[in-house]
């Protein structure tokens, strides 16, 4: 039966919770303060450790010293609560972090998480010793240093709350990475529901997270759930976090810090029990100089932050993932095609701006193409067959532009080198096509679009920016 510390001062709340974590299966004890905490773990370490944050002789934080090579869940309460306080804790080691008065069924919610997190433990554990035999953690691929370090981090925090922030440029893996830390925590029979951020109108973003009443705006024809409440129970993955309007990045922090939300249309709060896990392609830290994230709001997501790698820092994980890419197709199609070793050697001389969205596309390119086992360098030239970025137009950026400018001539030159075809461009940029539309109406509206891309091309326009037939 799994045992449970409380530490509280409060006397009466040491017995409502012990009475609380009875009815889920645990034993308990209570301490009043550090030191009697102490004297608890000494007679017998816990499973998990429910302390307040403000004790008569210091800091529940302080408890992180006695049980945190062991393995020891932490979760704090205060009445005191601030978003500083609470990514304080969590980047110490806490799993939780509880508001006086304690929400009960908040609390039942993280106790039968406790009480499985063993079996999932294991589960990575083992998850572990299949990435040494096959070189793969979850949905992603790679045994490269730089990937390991990675597939530590996430086996840290999948079982635990936390949010987690991740960060890298485009195409190199931040949903998989979000699928595989909720694959592995206890959420994962429930919804994953990946969001981007910049695909969606700023005029609908707010219903489209929180969900709105019938008639609250022209063509509110039914009751909507937002993503907030579709996944309740499980993750709701915002990957281009910064592309979120700012004033609906203060509603997101306020469900982040209670659960709560309103539907557009409506006064009436719903609550929502969902994990967060953030994503940008952009310097976190410059965004939030640059105004596109509220400072709160970033440090509020970057309880737990992870850097994904580019692909061109993976080594030999390039020629790993496109075999294994090329691998599938075979079995999707009764083929039994291979590349060449001459051109596995130029994969690892390719410096793959796309990262491993890139890889993907050109084994995809280099299939299609194959009309034979053997897929060589003649039959398909990397350079030919790879992201046009890699051979695109340098792009001048001198100090002190400001990363709006850097973005609006990188987006013009892109567009440049893939003959106005804005699908592709979009491609190359790691962003969404919708993305790339709303930035362009944007650049058009303030008359910043050059002529020479309002030039009509082969293919139909839009707003003189050539599509794909």
């Amino acid at each position: 039966m799994p045992h449970i510390l409380i530490v509280d001062d409060d006397e009466n709340t040491c017995a409502a919770l012990s009475e609380i974590v009875a009815t889920e299966g645990f034993t308990s004890a209570t301490a009043g303060d550090l030191r009697e905490a102490s004297l608890q773990i000494g007679w017998q370490m816990p499973d998990a450790v429910l302390a307040d944050l403000k004790l008569p002789d210091g800091s529940g934080m302080g408890l992180f010293n006695e049980v945190g090579t062991a393995g020891v869940e932490v979760i704090l309460m205060t009445g005191y609560a601030s978003v500083e306080s609470a990514v304080d804790a969590l980047r110490m080691g806490a799993t939780d972090y509880l508001v006086k008065p304690i929400n009960v069924t908040r609390l039942r919610t993280v106790l039968k998480r406790i009480a499985t997190t063993g079996d999932l433990k294991a589960e990575i554990y083992s998850l572990r010793g299949e990435l040494r035999r096959y070189g793969r953690f979850g949905r992603l691929l790679g045994s490269s240093d730089a990937m390991q370090v990675v597939y530590d981090q996430l086996a840290k925090v999948a079982p635990t709350e936390a949010t987690v922030f991740l960060v890298g440029e485009s195409g190199t893996g931040k949903e998989l990475a979000a699928q595989t830390l909720h694959e592995l925590s206890e959420r994962r029979r429930q919804p994953f529901l990946p969001v981007n951020c910049g695909a969606i109108s700023p005029a609908l973003i707010e219903s489209e997270m929180f969900g709105h009443e019938r008639g609250s705006f022209t063509g509110a024809e039914r009751q909507h759930k937002g993503y907030f409440e579709r996944a309740d129970g499980g993750t709701l993955f915002l990957d281009e976090i910064t592309e979120m309007p700012v004033e609906l990045q203060v509603k997101l922090l306020r469900v982040l810090e209670s659960g709560a939300f309103m539907r557009v249309g409506t006064n009436r709060e719903l609550h929502a029990d969902v994990r967060v896990v953030a994503a940008t392609n952009r310097n976190p830290e410059e965004a939030v100089a640059d105004g596109k994230l509220r400072a709160d709001l970033y440090h509020r997501l970057n309880v737990f932050p992870i850097e994904l790698p580019p692909l061109r820092a993976r080594g030999n994980d390039v020629v790993q993932i496109a075999n294994t890419l090329l691998e599938q197709m075979n079995g999707e199609h009764g083929t039994q095609r291979r590349f060449a070793s001459a051109l596995l050697d130029s994969l690892l001389l390719h410096a793959w701006p796309g990262n491993v969205r890139e890889l993907r596309n050109f084994v995809q390119r280099a299939y299609i193409m194959a009309d034979q086992d053997l897929i060589s360098d003649a039959l398909v030239p990397l350079q030919a067959a790879a992201s046009s970025a890699a051979a695109a137009t340098m792009v001048s950026v001198p100090v002190g532009m400001s990363l709006a400018d850097a973005d609006r001539q990188l987006i013009f030159a892109t567009l440049e080198q893939c003959a106005g075809v804005k699908k592709h461009a979009a491609e190359i940029l790691g962003i969404s096509l919708k993305t790339l539309y709303n930035r362009l109406e944007e650049y058009a509206s303030r008359g910043e679009l050059p002529e020479r891309l309002r030039a009509n091309r082969s293919g139909a326009t839009h707003g003189g920016i050539t599509t794909p037939n």
